[in-house]
């Protein structure tokens, strides 16, 4: 069938001829009707585009706003999945298990409100005796530097000079102003602190009626992983920070001891700060811990910060090698460079926080994933164990007996003649 006028084969319009008959091009003709509409399909999909770009803004619109309560939210988990062993053991003893969330977070509370009021005191002790000794300080400084450049300073005049300097008088306006961030800044911490032992406790005192509700939208099959993944996330988040615990105990008391031996002031309030700030800072926790008491025993004696600084290295070889890898190897079985790696990563994602639960998250995933990952035989070839193969060995058996005998004289082709001695006479006879 021959196609009309209105359409071309395939269904495009027809160009319409030039109405003189010559030989121009001819002017196609312009849709209309029914094949100008656009197709049913369009609007919708524009819609529809639009409605997916509105909902990716407002979410992440949400979760920039959400971001801090999320942060909070992970750790109250984690801190949640920390003390999970021992509410489960006094639950198992009967103490109904609200009860026993409390009691647990009430003596981590204790702990932490001593430990702050200790440093506080130590901290606000050493800061009044500079203050009282400030005088005579200055007065030996001034005495040492009229001695050494024949100059003619006095404690008065240095102090004049200080209190009227416009540096000063700034500094004191810019205080000033800045004691209301510094109160905003605090309050903001207390009620974040809030806010994760609030949640800690729900977490901890609910972990059975969160972990049905859990399962209870999922297949059985998806049922026994997603608890069996929450037994390992709590038996190595518990055993990373008891472990660090007892090491922090242990760390405590041997650097106890040492200070007191030297008399440092505020020997046990150090020690309890070397332990705490080694164990629970990864990577740099040891050197931040010895620092403080250091400081302290050069006030003493120049000499006993040496010695606090040799005891520190020594016994952080001692942890590394010989304490740790007893006391870790069951609940964190983690390499040092992945743990390193974990540290970093999660610092730059989350900060402080990252840093503390990325060991126990990485040791979770690696417990988790070991039950889904295929291991086989390795094959008894020297190269697993760094020894080099044959092909190595007979470069090396071929260089070896060629240098031999160059030395010899038999690489060259010539032969070198060797010394003979007869027998009861000499070379020269």
């Amino acid at each position: 069938m021959a196609p009309t006028d209105e359409t071309a084969q395939g269904g495009a319009p027809m160009a319409e001829p030039p109405a003189d008959g010559s030989d121009a091009p001819p002017v196609p003709r312009t849709p209309s009707g029914r094949d100008a509409r656009m197709p049913p399909w369009l609007p919708r999909a524009m819609v529809l585009a639009l409605a997916l770009i509105a909902c990716f803004q407002l979410g992440s619109w949400m979760f920039h706003q959400l971001v801090g309560l999320l942060v909070n939210i992970l750790i109250a988990f984690f801190l949640a999945l920390a003390v999970e062993p021992a509410v489960s053991w006094m639950a198992a003893l009967g103490v109904r298990r609200g009860l026993a969330t409390g009691l647990v977070f009430l003596a981590v509370l204790i702990g932490a409100a001593g430990f702050v009021t200790l440093l506080g005191s130590m901290l606000a002790g050493q800061i009044i005796e500079l203050v009282q000794d400030f005088p005579n300080t200055l007065d030996a400084l001034v005495n040492w530097i009229n001695t050494t450049f024949h100059t003619d300073l006095s404690r008065v005049q240095i102090q004049d000079s200080l209190l009227h300097s416009d540096v000063l008088q700034s500094y004191v306006q810019n205080s000033a102003s800045g004691v209301l961030d510094v109160s905003t800044q605090v309050l903001g911490g207390l009620f974040r602190l809030l806010t994760i032992m609030l949640f800690s406790f729900y977490f901890a005192a609910d972990g059975p009626r969160l972990r049905r509700a859990l399962c209870s939208v999922l297949p059985p099959a998806r049922q026994s992983e997603v608890l069996r993944a929450w037994e390992i996330a709590v038996v190595k988040t518990g055993g990373y920070i008891y472990s660090r615990g007892l090491m922090a105990l242990i760390s405590g008391c041997a650097h106890y001891v040492l200070l007191q031996a030297l008399d440092v002031p505020y020997a046990p309030v150090l020690a309890v700060w070397v332990g705490l700030v080694s164990q629970f800072i990864p990577t740099i926790g040891t050197y931040l811990a010895g620092a403080l008491p250091m400081l302290l025993a050069f006030t003493v004696n120049p000499w006993y910060a040496v010695w606090v600084l040799v005891f520190v290295v020594i016994y952080q070889q001692f942890e590394n090698y010989l304490l740790q890898p007893k006391l870790t190897a069951r609940s964190v079985d983690v390499h040092p460079a992945v743990a390193f790696g974990s540290v970093i990563a999660g610092t730059a994602l989350l900060g402080a926080v990252g840093a503390l639960i990325a060991i126990p998250a990485v040791a979770t995933l690696q417990a988790f994933l070991g039950a889904y990952i295929r291991r086989y035989d390795v094959t008894d070839d020297p190269r697993v164990g760094g020894h080099q193969g044959r092909g190595a060995g007979r470069v090396l058996r071929w260089l070896r007996r060629t240098l031999a005998e160059a030395g010899d004289g038999r690489g060259t082709g010539a032969r070198i003649p060797r010394p003979r001695a007869d027998r009861g006479e000499s070379r020269d006879g």
